[in-house]
This record gives C-alpha cells, sequence and structure tokens, in this order.
C-alpha cells in the first residue's frame, strides 16, 4: 500500500495483525454535574437506576442495525493479472498471477452489487461470496458461510472508482441508497467490509466531514469518517443508523498502512447515479453543463476585485454547450444549485449528480451586483463509450452469448474511433447483460475483427460465427483497441 492515500481492497500477501481494545463510554449528565466524587456505592446504585439500561439500549440498538445489513453485504475475490515490469533493467513487463478481496453491496434483489473499480481491476475471475451465515433469528452461526458464485463486471468506471457486478442469484436482501447531500458532521455512521480478509465485520464511528476534496482542482468529493477502515473493506458500504448505505468505502488515508481515522468513501448520491445509469443505459453518464469553473477564495477575490469571497466562479463558458444556451457567461458566480447553497467546486459537482442527463437544473448566480436566476440542461459529457451508446439501438444490436451491444462498423462510427487497422469489424458499444463466456471482457470502443480465427465484417457474421461455435470450450476474439491488436480468450460457462 501506498502511504497517504491507499486504495483499500486486500491482497493475499502475509500481513502482521495489531489487535488493538476500544471502549465506548456513556456517562450520564448527573454523575458528571456532582461537585463531590460519588462512592463505588452510590455508582453501582445510579448504574442500576437506568444507566445500564440506556448502555444496553444502544448496545441493543446496534446489534439489530448490525444484522439488518450485513446479509446485504457480500466479499469480492478477484483473481487477476498484472504487469510485473523490470524497469530498472530494461527487461519487458511480464504478467504475474495475483488474489485480491474487497467488498461489495447488494442493491439489486436481481443480483446487482456494487463496488469498487480498483477492487475488480485487472480481473480474469471474479467470485461473490454471500453472507448467509446468520440464522432465522439473525443470530451469527459460526458454523455456516454463504456460497461462493461467479460473477461478472458489467461496468468498472474509473473516473468515479465504482463498478457494478452481476451475479446469478434472485430474492437478495438489498440495502437502501440514502441521500447523502443530507448528511451531517459529527453523525453516527457504521462502515462494513471484510478488513483484512476477515469477513462479515462491521466497525462505529461518526462522519468528519460530508464533502472532503482530496485535490482542490478536482471536483471528486469523499465523506470522511472514522470508523475503523482498512484494507479488504474496499467497496463495503458505509451505513447511517437507519441501515441506509450513505457511502461506498473508498481508501484511506495512512501513515502506516493500517486505519488512522481518516476513511474516505463515494457519496450515495454519486453511486445512485452511475447504478442508475448502467441499469437503464448500459454505461454511466457523466454530467455537465459545458462550464470551466473554480472555488473562489479570498485570494481569488481579493485579486479579481470580487465581491464574495464564496461560490464558484465560472472561468469560461463552452459556446454552443448547455450553460451557454441558457445565458451564463464567464465571471458569473455560481451561489446556489436547486436552491442549495454552493461555497465551493466539489458542491457545485455534487448538486449537479442529481439530474439526470436532460434535466434541468436552476442555477442562482450572481453577475456584478445582480443576482439572477437560469434553468440549465444537464448533458453528458462526450467521451467514446458515451458518443458510441449515444447511436446503439439496442434490440437491434444485443449479442447474447457475449452481453454486449455491437454495430456494424461504418464511416459515422470510423469518425469517432482512433485511425484502425481495417475497414471491416464490429464496434463494442457497450455491456448490458451477462453472456455465455467468462474472461477477458471486450470493453466499449473495442472492434472485433475475427473469432476464432473467422473474420467478421458486421453484426450478422458475428453473430453466425458465433452460433456455430456453441460447442467450443473457448472462443477467441481478435480485436483492435486504442491502435492495438489483441486477442481476447473466453470461456464457456
Amino acid at each position: 500500500m501506498k502511504r497517504f492515500h491507499n486504495s483499500i481492497c486486500r491482497s493475499s500477501n502475509p500481513i502482521n495483525l495489531l489487535v488493538l481494545s476500544a471502549g465506548l463510554f456513556l456517562v450520564p449528565l448527573s454523575l458528571r454535574a456532582q461537585t463531590v466524587s460519588p462512592t463505588v456505592s452510590q455508582t453501582r446504585h445510579s448504574v442500576l437506576d437506568g444507566s445500564a439500561d440506556s448502555l444496553e439500549q444502544v448496545s441493543t440498538s446496534l446489534q439489530t442495525l448490525s444484522n439488518q445489513v450485513s446479509p446485504s453485504v457480500v466479499q469480492i475475490f478477484n483473481a487477476a493479472y498484472t504487469s510485473d515490469g523490470d524497469r530498472q533493467n530494461g527487461n519487458a513487463d511480464t504478467s504475474s498471477r495475483r488474489s485480491t478481496s474487497g467488498s461489495g453491496v447488494i442493491l439489486g434483489s436481481d443480483g446487482w452489487i456494487v463496488t469498487n473499480a480498483h477492487v475488480v481491476q485487472g480481473s480474469r475471475r471474479i467470485r461473490v461470496r454471500l453472507n448467509s451465515g446468520l440464522d432465522s433469528s439473525g443470530e451469527q452461526n459460526a458454523k455456516s458461510r454463504g456460497p461462493l458464485l461467479d460473477a461478472k463486471v458489467i461496468v468498472a468506471d474509473r473516473e468515479t472508482d465504482l463498478a457494478l457486478l452481476k451475479i446469478e442469484a434472485d430474492r437478495l436482501p438489498v440495502l437502501e441508497l440514502a441521500d447523502s447531500s443530507d448528511l451531517k458532521q459529527g453523525q453516527l455512521v457504521l462502515a462494513f467490509g471484510s478488513p483484512l480478509g476477515l469477513d462479515n465485520s462491521v466497525s462505529l464511528g461518526i462522519v468528519s466531514s460530508v464533502a472532503r476534496q482530496l485535490d482542490p482542482d478536482s471536483p471528486t468529493i469523499y465523506v470522511q469518517t472514522d470508523a475503523a477502515i482498512n484494507p479488504g473493506n474496499s467497496g463495503g458500504p458505509l451505513v447511517d443508523t437507519k441501515g441506509r448505505v450513505v457511502g461506498i468505502n473508498t481508501f484511506i488515508l495512512t501513515q502506516s498502512g493500517g486505519n488512522e481515522g481518516i476513511g474516505l468513501a463515494i457519496p450515495s448520491n454519486v453511486v445512485r447515479s452511475v447504478y442508475n445509469d448502467v441499469r437503464s443505459e448500459g454505461h454511466v453518464h457523466h454530467h455537465q453543463i459545458g462550464v470551466s469553473a473554480r472555488t473562489v477564495t479570498p485570494a481569488l477575490a481579493s485579486a479579481l476585485g470580487l465581491s464574495r469571497e464564496v461560490g464558484v466562479l465560472i472561468e469560461d463558458v463552452n459556446l454552443g454547450g448547455p450553460a451557454s444556451s441558457a445565458g451564463l457567461m464567464p465571471g458569473d458566480i455560481i451561489l446556489s444549485v436547486n436552491e442549495r447553497p454552493v461555497h465551493d467546486i466539489r458542491e457545485f459537482a455534487l448538486g449537479l449528480y442529481s439530474f439526470g442527463v436532460g434535466q434541468k437544473a436552476k442555477l442562482e448566480v450572481q453577475r456584478d451586483s445582480t443576482i439572477l436566476s437560469y434553468q440549465v440542461p444537464v448533458a453528458e459529457r462526450q467521451d467514446l463509450q458515451g458518443r458510441l451508446a449515444d447511436v446503439v439501438a439496442r434490440e437491434q444490436i444485443n449479442v447474447p452469448q457475449l452481453g454486449i451491444l455491437v454495430l456494424t462498423l461504418d464511416d459515422k462510427l470510423r469518425d469517432m474511433l482512433p485511425p484502425l487497422r481495417h475497414r471491416l469489424g464490429v464496434v463494442v458499444t457497450g455491456r448490458l447483460s451477462e453472456g455465455s463466456y467468462s474472461g477477458e471482457q471486450p470493453l466499449p470502443g473495442d472492434v472485433i475483427y475475427s473469432v476464432n480465427g473467422a473474420p467478421v465484417d458486421g453484426v450478422d457474421s458475428l453473430r453466425s460465427v458465433l452460433e456455430t461455435l456453441q460447442n467450443v470450450d473457448a472462443i477467441a476474439l481478435q480485436v483492435e483497441r486504442l491502435g492495438t491488436l489483441h486477442y481476447l480468450l473466453l470461456y464457456a460457462d
């Protein structure tokens, strides 16, 4: 693990364990207010008169909450290949196999699981262990372990560090996503997962910060907590006292490599946006309104002669973009999104995450000394995956054997892609479902040229070739990815 900025999936390498003990003490106000130290007998009577009942109620509530949440938390195992380059001696990179584990949370009763993208990075095989080690009364049964199931990565979005997995199961217990914009500093939260590979663990803490921004130039924000989080907690839920997910545990800041009370989680509103996009569209929409912006600081306000020292300054407006069409201008200061005050770029970005593509966000801005209000449509920031997905007619090009969306390569698609080796092929535009094969999955933007050596020049020929290979154990797809030819090996399930 790197110091100070660690991902927290767990490697299978040996570890040293340091066992710590901690206590939670609730002292009645009546005892603390006494000016004379009570005797042991007096203290015993005070505890018996009700303090013990209060502690027992807290303990019982936490036990009940834990039993409600735990069945929806899973352990994830990733058998991956990584590159081990000996750059010092100029040797070529080689691949080595490694195993890591992390956590996940069930969001869909039909087998949809959210985790971190870095948990499934480089995956060759993903397996999920369900947490069914609870008996009918909710008590832990040490002899019972949940089933270990194969999972498929539907989407792994590096920008948000979120991934959606799918397993073959139904009627699974799910957790509700809370509105992370309602979080308060000091609020009690619990972190669930498999720290250091110890499955079905829970720790208690508070929200240290509702919107922690590690890079001042990035809109990415996290929920900060002091609940104990360690390697292996990645992808597990951070929940409130109602058992709702307020964040997905992602990484820790540490000098020692272990928990030091600074854990960070992806806010649940970001998780909801990604989950809904993938379930409905097959890919992740990255929202934007076509502006370049930065946080207003006292120094910036002084240098530019601004009338306020908080808010978000619009540095530029993309010509023809949503903000430009709505009437926003460079120099405007954004004060609120949908009447929620905006103090910096992180709150601005989080405010936009609550809108779907095509919905309008109400922005209040200050221009000189005038306060103005605009309705700005939220658009998708176009990248290769987004551009491809937008031209997909899903009912026409779903390839169920591979669980992918494809289009026949034509001039329109060719203009969206980097220069290609061949003029005929099939473009992968997205993933919607699990297929019949596991292994090295094609990614959006890949161009498939052949299957087991048989050339494909369009969707119909791809389907035809796959039909003739129904009884084979493995298939090899020749694809071009970012200008390089690769063979992707997939195995029949």
